[in-house]
C-alpha cells in the first residue's frame, strides 16, 4: 500500500523549518502564528502513522487503485494532504511578511490580514490541487456553514475591511454612531472600545462598516472643542473677547499651540453668544476640558463687571436689596488694618485705601499674577489662599493667607512682577493701584516712605530666597531699591 513517502519527506521538512524559524524569531505575532503549522504537521503525521499501522482501516484490502465511498483511507487522504498543505502556506506567509528579529506587526499587514492571505492561498490549494471528493465535501460545507454563520462571516469580513483600510487604530478615540470610546482591540468579529466611564463597549465590525466613523485622533491628535457663553447687550465685545480669552489662557487643559479664539455669532433675545474655541491634547478630556474653560470664564466675567444674563422667558418679580455701601466700606477697611505693610498709615488714609480698591474674585488654579509682566499695583488677600512660585523653576517660596499681600515692588517701582501668585481654592482679593499711592505722598511723604521701608525689608527676604534657588548672588542692595521707590512714586526732591 503505497503511503506517499514525499509527502511524509515535505512534512518533516517543514517541522524542520517550522522549528528553526521559531527558534530564530523574537517576533511574538509570529510565534503565536506557528502553533497553526505545528498542529497541523502533527495532525497530519499522526494520521499518517495511523494508516500506516492500522492498514486494515483502508478498504478494499487497501489498494487505493479500486477506491469506494466507504474507503477510510480514500475520505482521510485528501485532508490530510490540505492539513499539511495549510502548515506549509502558513509557515511561508508568517515567516515573509513579518520581521523575525523585530517584535512588531509589518504596516499594512496586521494578524487579521495575514489570516486571510493563508486562508485564501488554501482555499485556492484545496479548490484546484485537490479536485477529488474534497472539492465536494467543501462546497456543500460551505453551503452549509454560511448560512450558519453569515452574521459572524459578516463581521470577520468587515474586520479584514477595517484592518486593510485602517481607519482607526488601538489607542484611537473614536465614535460610531451613538458608540464612543478608545479603541482598546480590534478582532475578526468585534472592536472592542473603553469609554469615559471606564466600561468596554464591544461593538460588531459590521456595525462599524455601516455606520459612519469619527476619528478624533486623526489626521492630529489635537481636537478643537468649542464653549458657547451668552453675555449682556451692554458690554463691548472686544472687552467680552479679552475675558474669554483671558479665561481660556487660565484653563490646564488649553493648548497654547493652536492658539484659542472667540467669535460672535449670535445676537439672541437677551443676550449676545459668543463661541470660545479652543485646542486640546486628548478628546477623553473632553468633559474636563469644557468644564475648566467654563469655570475661568465665570470667573473672568465677573471680575471685568460682564453680567451673564439670565435667559428671559418669564418675568418673575422679586424684591432686591443692593449691598449696603457702608458695610462693604467697613469690610474693606477691616482687611486694610490687618496688613501690617499700612502700619504707618493714619486711618483716614487706610479708610482712602479700602475707598479706592476693586474687588476681584479668582476660582482654583487661576493665575493672579505671572512673573515677568508689566503691573502697578498690590493685591491684598481677603479670603483663600495663595501660592507664591519663582519661574521656571517653579519653587514655591510662600502661601499667601487672608491679610496678606502681594505685588507691592510692582505698585512702589513699576517693575514687572517678581514672582507668579495662583489661587488655591476660590479666592477674593482687593487691588490697590498705584496712582493712590502718588497722591497720599504728596499729601505724607513720611507715611509712605514708612510702607516703602517695610516693603523693601519683604524684597530682600525673596531674593534671597530666589538666589539660594538659583545659586547666584542677591540682586539689588536695600539702599538703591528705597531710591528706585522714591523716584517711582516722586517723594525725590
Amino acid at each position: 500500500m503505497p503511503h506517499y513517502p514525499d509527502h511524509v519527506l515535505m512534512a518533516l521538512a517543514a517541522l524542520a523549518a517550522t522549528a528553526f524559524v521559531w527558534s530564530l524569531t523574537v517576533n511574538r505575532l509570529v510565534r503565536r502564528k506557528l502553533k497553526l503549522s505545528l498542529f497541523l504537521l502533527g495532525a497530519y503525521l499522526a494520521v499518517h502513522v495511523l494508516l500506516l499501522v492500522r492498514p486494515e482501516l483502508a478498504g478494499g484490502g487497501g489498494d487505493l487503485s479500486v477506491p469506494s465511498e466507504a474507503d477510510l483511507e480514500y475520505s482521510l487522504r485528501p485532508f490530510e494532504r490540505l492539513a499539511l498543505a495549510g502548515a506549509v502556506i502558513n509557515l511561508l506567509v508568517i515567516s515573509l511578511i513579518n520581521p523575525l528579529r523585530q517584535d512588531r506587526v509589518r504596516e499594512g499587514f496586521p494578524a487579521i490580514v495575514q489570516d486571510a492571505i493563508v486562508l485564501g492561498i488554501l482555499a485556492l490549494v484545496g479548490t484546484f490541487v485537490f479536485k477529488e471528493q474534497l472539492l465536494t465535501t467543501s462546497a456543500i460545507g460551505a453551503v452549509v456553514v454560511g448560512f450558519a454563520l453569515q452574521d459572524t462571516l459578516g463581521n470577520a469580513i468587515a474586520g479584514l475591511a477595517i484592518q486593510s483600510e485602517r481607519p482607526f487604530h488601538v489607542s484611537h478615540w473614536i465614535r460610531v454612531g451613538e458608540f464612543e470610546g478608545r479603541v482598546a482591540e480590534i478582532t475578526w468579529r468585534a472592536t472592542k472600545l473603553r469609554t469615559r466611564t471606564g466600561n468596554f463597549v464591544v461593538v460588531p465590525n459590521n456595525i462599524i462598516a455601516r455606520d459612519a466613523i469619527v476619528n478624533y485622533s486623526e489626521p492630529a491628535v489635537p481636537t478643537r472643542l468649542e464653549v458657547e457663553v451668552g453675555v449682556s447687550y451692554q458690554a463691548p465685545p472686544p472687552s467680552v473677547k479679552g475675558a474669554l480669552l483671558e479665561a481660556m489662557s487660565q484653563a490646564a487643559c488649553v493648548m497654547k499651540s493652536p492658539p484659542p479664539d472667540v467669535l460672535l455669532i449670535e445676537f439672541d433675545d437677551s443676550s449676545m453668544r459668543y463661541q470660545a474655541r479652543f485646542w486640546v491634547e486628548d478628546y477623553e478630556f473632553e468633559d474636563e476640558a469644557r468644564d475648566q474653560v467654563r469655570t475661568a470664564i465665570h470667573y473672568a466675567l465677573a471680575r471685568r463687571g460682564i453680567e451673564i444674563p439670565y435667559p428671559i422667558a418669564v418675568e418673575i418679580g422679586r424684591d432686591w436689596v443692593p449691598p449696603d455701601p457702608q458695610i462693604a466700606q467697613r469690610e474693606r477697611e477691616a482687611i486694610i488694618e490687618r496688613v501690617h505693610l499700612f502700619a504707618a498709615l493714619t486711618a483716614e488714609q487706610r479708610a482712602e485705601l479700602a475707598a479706592a480698591t476693586r474687588k476681584s474674585t479668582y476660582g482654583d488654579g487661576e493665575v493672579i499674577v505671572r512673573q515677568g509682566e508689566i503691573g502697578d499695583s498690590l493685591y491684598v488677600l481677603s479670603s483663600g489662599k495663595a501660592s507664591v512660585l519663582l519661574e521656571p523653576e517653579q519653587v514655591e517660596v510662600a502661601t499667601i493667607t487672608p491679610g496678606g499681600y502681594f505685588g507691592e515692588m510692582s505698585l512702589l517701582t513699576g517693575e514687572p512682577r517678581s514672582a507668579t501668585v495662583i489661587a488655591r481654592g476660590e479666592v477674593v482679593v482687593l487691588e490697590l493701584g498705584a496712582e493712590l499711592f502718588r497722591r497720599l505722598g504728596a499729601d505724607s511723604p513720611h507715611s509712605i516712605e514708612e510702607v516703602a521701608l517695610a516693603a523693601v525689608g519683604r524684597r530682600v527676604e525673596l531674593d534671597v530666597v530666589r538666589a539660594t534657588a538659583r545659586g547666584t548672588a542677591v540682586a539689588d542692595a536695600p539702599a538703591t531699591l528705597f531710591a528706585r521707590m522714591r523716584k517711582f512714586l516722586g517723594l525725590t526732591p
